[in-house]
């Protein structure tokens, strides 16, 4: 049965600390409806080295994870199994048997067969729960303090609707959920009375506690939930992710005190909250939908979602709004032909079923010649497609588009025509290791919220990127010498948060023009690196001055400095008014002579100092102008630094 707490079940094994003592390693898969013992045998050796795995061929991958399971005690979670094929489960148990004794598999099923087929020990069968334990699992989800006696009237029905559930923890979590922020006795009795308890199950599956956590939910919160039927079962998504997608198929709305993405962490949140949304219990951080919660929004989207290799095709293609794809080693052109007739398509998004990340080619027919054609779309993702390396002109036609990814894509260069894109809210460009540039008409894009260029090739960035004023996220920001931006074009982009890198400083040629960076006016800035060329040698007392100007946020909470060529660092680095950083690294300042009194910072826990070849001996001024070394350093965790001199930190205790 659906939602009676086998996985919940398996999960509090799984996380029990007193598993660390028992098993070498451990393993959480996620099996579901498709039992694809290639696809599982992979996701188990990614779990056990926790490394990507690029091997595709199943005898290979089995003699390697027969290698790292070789003499292992191992906890192995195969959670919703519906595979009665003995002889696949042969095939995937064979490099199980290399484990020590005590290695344990723990299979959950719906399935009485399936159970028979891979057991070794007695099947145990979960029972639906006693009422009054029904009953104190509702009341923790649908009260704040968990306690009922502040409500009676609210207990008695209640109670009623307990009933209702039939011992189901699923349908109690999920009804608890949507009346916890609902104290009238209306609204509850609304829930009590409904017709939907008696609706058959026959056809659709769903249970009806389920039908109700949907049917009264928010309008705004229906259509972000169904959305998420755009991802098949099991599949571990982000949250910042989800809230990007949903900002840009115009589910948020901002107000007044609220940035849009955070209303869509409050609708997510809100989610996750009636337990429609949920941690993921494997060994990937994300959130998942459970299975009969994945139904329910399958069912409400109807025609509008379609999961590509997952749900039969559709019979009217032209309904079709959102869809999503597992990529392949070859994605080929007979794919995607039906999508010719899904004229008014919103989304289109590919999904990664396992860590890595290389090795996907997708036919340039896709962009070239279906793409141009989809001009409704909202949602466009190519990434980690290798074999891309450009993109048409004719994407500046796709007037609605908001959100482009092509990260992870060998692209050289973008069409100027993409700077037409001005309802453009996402870029991610991340890892494009061959990008060397921008398009010079960037400014236009007077909507984009999020430029991601991590981890490419880019040289300078162009001019006039001041004039995105919604912009708040920008990765990497690279200090023009001749024809591109220069630094003061950061002090008019206020709205920047998260993580900012700022390159090529030996550009700035006055502490004036650093000044007006404005980096101190940056109080949603949470890490910010700062870097000359390593290649500029000479000593430059400018440099201090320029980094004198570039005094950021005390709210920061990590600071990199890299290739610095002063003597010395200004004041402000290891000032006690920083009191929130953690994290400090200081790299290759070859010409500094001593180090700022970082004994002051007591948040930090991560230092590294690294390539001060001047400095042979720290004096007392580096743990604080009123501290001993036994006060400093508190919360200090890691610590990075030169291998030589020897003397180097010698009057430190030991860290």
């Amino acid at each position: 049965m659906g939602g009676i707490g086998k996985t919940t079940l398996a999960q509090l094994v799984y996380k029990d600390n007193r598993m660390k003592e028992h098993f070498d390693f451990k393993a959480w898969v996620c099996v579901s409806d498709e039992f694809d013992v290639f696809r599982v045998t992979k996701t188990i050796l990614e779990a056990v080295t926790s490394l990507t795995c690029d091997m595709n061929d199943l005898n290979l991958l089995q003699v390697t994870l027969q290698e790292k399971l070789m003499g292992k005690k191992f906890l192995l979670v195969l959670d919703d199994v519906w595979n009665e094929n003995y002889a696949e489960w042969e095939v995937l148990s064979s490099p199980f048997k290399s484990g020590a004794q005590g290695s344990t598999i723990i299979v959950t099923t719906r399935n009485e067969n399936v159970a028979s087929i891979m057991r070794t020990v007695p099947t145990h069968h979960l029972k639906k729960l006693a009422e009054e334990n029904c009953w104190s699992l509702f009341a923790k989800h649908a009260f704040h303090d968990y306690n009922s006696d502040a409500h009676p009237e609210l207990e008695v029905i209640g109670r009623k609707i307990v009933k209702n559930c039939e011992g189901l923890p699923l349908a109690a979590k999920t009804i608890g959920g949507l009346l916890r922020s609902k104290l009238d006795v209306d609204e509850w009795e609304k829930i009590l009375k409904s017709e939907l308890w008696d609706s058959p199950m026959d056809k659709t599956n769903i249970l009806p506690a389920l039908r109700l956590s949907y049917k009264f939910l928010p309008s705004h919160l229906k259509q972000c939930f169904a959305y998420c039927s755009i991802f098949p079962k099991d599949y571990v998504f982000k949250k910042d992710e989800v809230v990007l997608l949903w900002m840009a198929e115009g589910f948020l709305e901002e107000t007044r005190n609220k940035r849009i993405e955070e209303v869509g962490e409050d609708y997510f949140l809100a989610l996750a909250s009636r337990s429609l949304l949920e941690q993921s219990s494997g060994n990937k951080p994300g959130f998942v939908m459970h299975d009969l919660v994945n139904d329910l929004a399958k069912f409400v989207c109807g025609q509008f979602t379609f999961r590509l290799e997952v749900d039969p095709f559709p019979k009217a293609m032209h309904k079709t709004r959102h869809l999503s794809y597992f990529r392949r080693k070859h994605d080929n052109f007979k794919k995607f032909e039906a999508l010719y007739e899904a004229t008014r398509l919103h989304t289109f998004l590919p999904l990664m079923m396992f860590l890595n990340r290389n090795h996907f080619f997708l036919t340039k027919r896709v962009p070239f010649d279906l793409l141009p054609k989809l001009r409704c779309l909202r949602v466009l993702s190519l990434s980690h497609y290798g074999n891309i390396t450009e993109l048409p002109e004719s994407i500046g036609k796709i007037k609605h588009l908001r959100y482009l990814n092509i990260s992870s894509t060998q692209i050289k260069r973008l069409p100027n025509s993409i700077c037409k894109l001005c309802n453009l809210q996402t870029l991610n460009l991340s890892d494009c290791n061959h990008l060397v540039e921008l398009p010079k008409d960037m400014w236009k894009l007077i909507n984009l919220r999020h430029l991601d260029i991590l981890r490419t090739d880019i040289k300078e960035m162009p001019k006039q990127m001041g004039r995105l004023k919604c912009l708040q996220t920008l990765t990497k920001f690279i200090i023009s010498k001749h024809s591109g931006a220069c630094i003061e074009e950061l002090g008019k982009l206020t709205n920047l948060r998260g993580t900012l890198s700022i390159l090529e400083l030996q550009n700035v040629v006055s502490c004036t023009d650093a000044m007006k960076a404005c980096l101190k006016d940056r109080k949603h800035l949470d890490e910010l690196v700062l870097e000359w060329n390593a290649f500029d040698t000479n000593i430059s007392e400018c440099q201090k001055y320029v980094l004198e100007n570039l005094r950021p946020h005390s709210n920061l909470k990590s600071l990199i400095i890299h290739n610095y060529a002063a003597e010395s660092l200004p004041d402000w680095v290891g000032h006690h008014s920083f009191s929130n950083i953690m994290s400090l690294r200081l790299k290759n300042c070859k010409h500094c002579c001593k180090l700022p009194p970082l004994g002051q910072l007591p948040s930090l826990q991560d230092l590294s100092v690294v390539g001060f070849d001047k400095i042979v001996k720290v004096d007392c001024e580096f743990y604080g102008s009123n501290s001993s070394s036994i006060q400093s350093f508190r919360a200090l965790k890691v610590l990075r630094r030169a291998a030589r001199p020897s003397s180097f930190f010698s009057q430190t205790r030991d860290w």
